[in-house]
């Protein structure tokens, strides 16, 4: 009942203050009413959570890579582990409870189908799951680490910013750890609050010699971990963790790859350019669409996909072509990588641009719990910043 107190304070507090644009988009999407609706049975408030704050695009079904089927995000996920251990003997995967399907079921099945020796359990300690993975790639053989949740990979930030990152160039190459791979589940989902809904990118984007990637979709999923796994430097793997079971489309069964460092355009448009990664990639889909059909405005949206190192030429092509451009992300706005991709842009392309560029991002507070609905960057914000864009 105190949360649900502060939840209702809080919500007329808002409007109190005199934001009444949010308060009225809030109550046009039904949130208010999800928040604090009267239970008839009991008439007390009852809180009630929508399922999610976007609707999932399935990409068409690709025709190249042979058979498909239909997979959620995390079984695409098992899909390209099961792929790279029956093709590479040395392959291990390790973790916590990854042994047991992990708690989001993405290694489900695979002890019992390559054994105890090659997907097994580790302490719940990250700094040493780390360490342990590049101990392991540094024989040469295959690494594959999970980290539980993103948000609890900070423990083993030194082993990978000190250590995996630099390996190679420590030792002049004579030595590597290019055959570490860790994934980790990441961003909002729904009510995951503090310490399980992060979207930690930027602090690895500042780090030189490790990659990091973000898919949006169960395809790009699979593709794109099979190219981390195989490449020769250490990469993390975020995985959406709101899309394990909210995005379906159809994934070829057998291996494919898909380039890391190379953004995707996935609707092409003329006036303004919106970028995001992971989940967020639906969100300005919604956008676009609601760009061009209250404000006539043409869109071309941008799935950056690798975070480090990104995509520039791409990215500014666009900017070149619509003179705007609109970076979306879960995380805060402080240090958000969104401000490396404006500097770029400012810097590579001040004099083609029309407007200033847009960023619309969490706010600069620790991820909070009831009040979620607030701090995701959705599409009316960003609609509201594209219009402000095409309006200056």
């Amino acid at each position: 009942m105190a949360a649900l107190a502060a939840a209702v304070g809080g919500l007329w507090r808002l409007r109190a203050a005199g934001a009444e644009g949010q308060w009225r988009r809030l109550r046009g999407a039904g949130l208010l009413r999800g928040l604090v609706q009267p239970d008839s049975a009991t008439g007390f408030a009852a809180q009630r959570r929508h399922v999610a704050h976007f609707t999932f695009q399935p990409d068409p079904e690709p025709q190249e890579y042979g058979q498909t089927q239909k997979m959620n995000l995390f079984q695409a996920i098992t899909s390209a582990l099961d792929n790279s251990l029956a093709k590479d003997p040395t392959a291990v995967i390790f973790g916590e409870d990854v042994a047991f399907g992990g708690v989001f079921r993405c290694t489900v099945g695979l002890r019992d189908k390559y054994g105890k020796d090659r997907v097994f359990n580790t302490p719940l300690c990250e700094q040493g799951i780390v360490g342990f993975g590049i101990g392991i790639a540094v024989t040469g053989a295959t690494a594959i680490a999970e980290i539980q949740f993103a948000d609890y990979i900070f423990p083993a930030f030194d082993q990978i910013v000190n250590e995996a990152a630099k390996y190679r160039y420590r030792s002049g190459d004579l030595f590597n750890c290019g055959s570490l791979t860790i994934r980790a589940p990441w961003g909002c989902v729904g009510h995951g609050a503090l310490y399980h809904s992060q979207s930690p990118e930027a602090f690895f984007a500042h780090c030189p010699g490790i990659k990091v990637v973000v898919p949006r979709s169960p395809f790009q999923a699979k593709g794109l971990l099979l190219s981390c796994i195989e490449d020769k430097n250490p990469c993390i793997f975020f995985e959406p963790k709101i899309l394990y079971r909210a995005a379906v489309e159809q994934v070829p069964v057998e291996p494919y790859n898909i380039p890391l460092s190379q953004a995707e355009v996935i609707q092409e448009g003329s006036d303004v350019t919106l970028v995001a990664w992971g989940t967020q990639v639906h969100v300005i889909r919604e956008v676009a669409s609601m760009a061009q059909e209250k404000l006539g405005v043409s869109c071309e949206v941008i799935d950056l996909r690798t975070i480090l190192p990104w995509d520039v030429d791409t990215v500014c092509k666009s900017v070149i072509k619509t003179g705007r451009l609109l970076i979306s992300h879960e995380a805060p706005l402080t240090g958000g990588f969104a401000s490396e991709i404006s500097s770029t842009v400012q810097e590579e392309c001040f004099l083609n641009l029309e407007a200033p560029i847009s960023r619309v991002c969490g706010y600069d507070t620790p991820f909070p719990h009831i009040f979620e609905p607030f701090y995701i960057p959705d599409k009316w914000k960003c609609y509201d910043a594209l219009r402000k864009m095409i309006n200056y």
